[in-house]
């Protein structure tokens, strides 16, 4: 969990991962340079239970990437999962999505998820994922919600996020490229908060951070690239209207 001056969220999104039906987890928190009362209230949380520890990033630069690399390293257990510190997870997520690693190709397991506003607002704005997906499938466009994702360190080992803008699309790409498969759950087990000043409020800047990772980063010719840009582009607007 990247921390970032979230006061205001953070003690939920904490919350909803000690009400996990499945109790065996670590939570790590990183802080990436707070300075309001964040690290305070993940503090109070730590003294009383061991299973949350917080850190702190020795270099801040306001890129999840970094503090999430930070936690990655740090875990120690077999599945890694992400959840920003104004997300939530409902209760049964880590369950229902342990139980589908048991083939030796799904290497990611994610779901579908709930836009809710700055207020904690639910009003049934549902992200559906579909069944499964492969590295071909999501070069069309991004179906893992990060909040949802968890991977499977045994099979692929530790990943890491690079530096750049839509670090989780390039990410779940670097696992699925090793010929792994990504499967849903098929039910809803998170809670995305939107916000009006948020970094993906910019369509713009979204779509050359999506035109980097295509070209530059999977190194994908121009004509295929235009493809799944154009893919992508009908997609997000569709995501954006729900």
């Amino acid at each position: 969990m990247p921390l970032y001056n979230c006061e205001r969220y953070v003690a939920e999104a904490i919350d909803s991962v000690r009400e996990q039906t499945f109790t065996n987890w670590e939570l790590i928190v990183v802080d990436d340079g707070c300075t309001d009362k964040s690290c305070e209230i993940v503090q109070e949380y730590a003294k009383n239970d061991k299973r949350i520890k917080l850190l702190h990033n020795p270099s801040p630069n306001r890129m999840p990437s970094s503090p999430r690399n930070i936690g990655i390293q740090a875990a120690t257990g077999r599945y890694i999962a992400f959840l920003d510190s104004d997300d939530i997870w409902l209760k049964d997520k880590l369950r229902q999505q342990l139980e589908m690693f048991k083939d030796k190709r799904t290497a990611v397991v994610y779901s579908d998820y709930e836009k809710i506003d700055e207020h904690s607002h639910r009003s049934a704005r549902i992200v559906k994922a579909p069944r499964y997906t492969d590295y071909q499938r999501l070069l069309y466009s991004n179906v893992i919600g990060n909040l949802t994702g968890i991977f499977d360190v045994s099979k692929v080992g530790k990943k890491y996020y690079l530096d750049i803008h839509h670090e989780d699309y390039a990410f779940w790409l670097s696992i699925l490229k090793k010929g792994y498969i990504a499967r849903s759950t098929k039910t809803i087990t998170a809670l995305y908060r939107e916000h009006s000043n948020s970094l993906s409020s910019n369509k713009l800047r979204n779509m050359s951070w999506q035109w980097h990772i295509l070209r530059k980063v999977e190194n994908i010719n121009l004509l295929r690239s235009s493809i799944y840009f154009i893919t992508y582009l009908i997609k997000g607007f569709m995501k954006s209207i729900i």
